[in-house]
């Protein structure tokens, strides 16, 4: 058999052997990462979800419970919100929340996210999902975030100054404190606080947003003299089923894979939902007489948020529990607090939110089991996270606050408010009934 002239020049200049320690080394290395199919699939789902969940669900529980001469105004609010906030996520929100930098706040080395890794993103808990798609799930949970503030301002604030108050806060509040929490050097991570999906990051951060905003602004006119009736508390009970059906994407996907431990937080998490709205029902049945739609659809979201920071890392059980005390704290929340302390939470963000955030963060330093989530909880942790997110959230809203007014001010005036924000600031109503 004739000799290759490629084998006789390899062998004769001697560079047969480091090709074959070439060869060997990339026979032994195996093939390079890539993402894994299943996992990626999973999560271009779940960011849709979570996307769901704002566009059109939190459109549609807000938009149904304001006044009729403010129901485009408050649905116009979250679409406006999905859209600054994915500029503002885009521009230097994904690399401050969630990229290498100190214990404090991500580095910049993802500026209108440059550089994202093609394929399998290291580091993601060896999920395997490409960055652009790790990415695209964080903006999810950053849109909702700030999309949930202005329920505790509705009906009150000028536009100009909403898109203002987002573009800001989700750079200067939310990412910092996604960046404790959920970056590996982040300190309350390192510190040891549990915050599965977003319990302390999204929940507690946005109501205590949304109730300094109340504070700063002062109550509707008219808060506590007349009545305040809902528009259509249709719309309310269809939002409140899509963010029902998209939490599952917020709590399941957080999980980055297709796995038990995403199956066993997607199980929590309408068993948390359930009961706190059988909850809430019974308490208000009790002390009202009679249970109401919104009071039932409150209960639930209310299990939502609270299950959420334990939904990776508590039975099934738990998640009962977990239920059962939201739905009865966030209906006196919503209720009796609001009520003692005098504030407009309009749309109780804080009674819901707030409220629920802070009992999720404390039980699931209590009940997160090890053969769940494989970490045990920290209660001196989680009343950290708590403590560190009330003070910075609360502190940081107030500063933006200031700035926004400054800028362009904060409140309609007292002709647009009697008008309603529809007309007066975008030209449009509803139509007639």
């Amino acid at each position: 058999m004739p000799k290759s002239p490629v084998l006789s020049a390899l062998v004769r200049h001697a560079a047969l052997p480091s090709f074959l320690s070439l060869l060997s080394d990339v026979v032994l290395a195996g093939p390079p990462a890539h993402s894994d199919a299943g996992n990626t699939a999973w999560m271009l789902t779940a960011s849709a979800l979570v996307l769901l969940m704002t566009l059109p669900g939190v459109a549609l529980f807000y938009g149904g419970m304001v006044r009729r001469r403010n129901v485009l105004s408050t649905m116009s609010q979250s679409v406006a919100i999905a859209a600054v906030v994915t500029l503002t996520w885009c521009l230097v929100g994904y690399s401050l929340a969630l990229r290498p930098g100190s214990a404090w706040l991500g580095g910049l080395d993802r500026l209108f996210l440059d550089g994202l890794e093609l394929d399998a993103l290291a580091g993601n808990a060896g999920a395997g999902i490409p960055e652009s798609v790790f990415a695209m799930f964080q903006l999810t949970f950053a849109i909702i975030t700030t999309a949930l503030v202005p329920g505790a301002f509705a009906e009150r604030m000028k536009f100009s100054a909403v898109l203002l108050f987002a573009a800001l806060w989700s750079v200067l509040v939310y990412a910092p404190v996604a960046h404790w929490v959920w970056a590996p050097g982040g300190w309350l991570a390192t510190m040891g606080a549990l915050d599965y999906a977003g319990g302390t990051v999204v929940h507690i951060n946005a109501g205590v947003a949304g109730l300094v905003c109340a504070v700063v602004l002062g109550p509707r006119d008219g808060f506590g003299r007349q009545a305040m009736t809902p528009y259509n508390l249709a719309l309310t009970l269809t939002g409140a089923a899509l963010l029902w059906v998209g939490w599952f994407g917020f709590n399941a996907g957080s999980a980055l894979a297709a796995d038990s431990r995403a199956g066993m937080a997607m199980l929590a998490t309408p068993l948390a939902a359930a009961t706190a709205a059988v909850a809430w029902m019974g308490t208000e049945w009790l002390m009202r007489g009679r249970p109401s739609a919104l009071g039932l659809v409150s209960g639930a979201v209310g299990g939502l948020v609270a299950v959420t920071p334990a939904s990776g890392y508590v039975t099934p059980q738990a998640a009962l529990l977990i239920g059962l005390v939201a739905g009865v704290g966030c209906y006196l929340g919503a209720t009796l607090l609001k009520r003692m302390l005098g504030y407009d939470d309009a749309l109780d963000a804080f009674g819901i939110h707030g409220v629920g955030g802070i009992l999720g963060a404390l039980l699931t330093g209590w009940l997160a089991s090890p053969a769940i989530g494989g970490v045990r909880g920290d209660l001196l942790a989680q009343l950290a996270g708590i403590a560190a997110t009330l003070v910075y959230s609360g502190g940081a809203t107030f500063c933006v606050l200031l700035l926004v007014d400054r800028l362009v001010g904060l409140r309609v005036d007292e002709r647009t408010e009697a008008e309603g924000l529809d007309l007066v600031e975008h030209g449009e109503t509803i139509g007639h009934a």
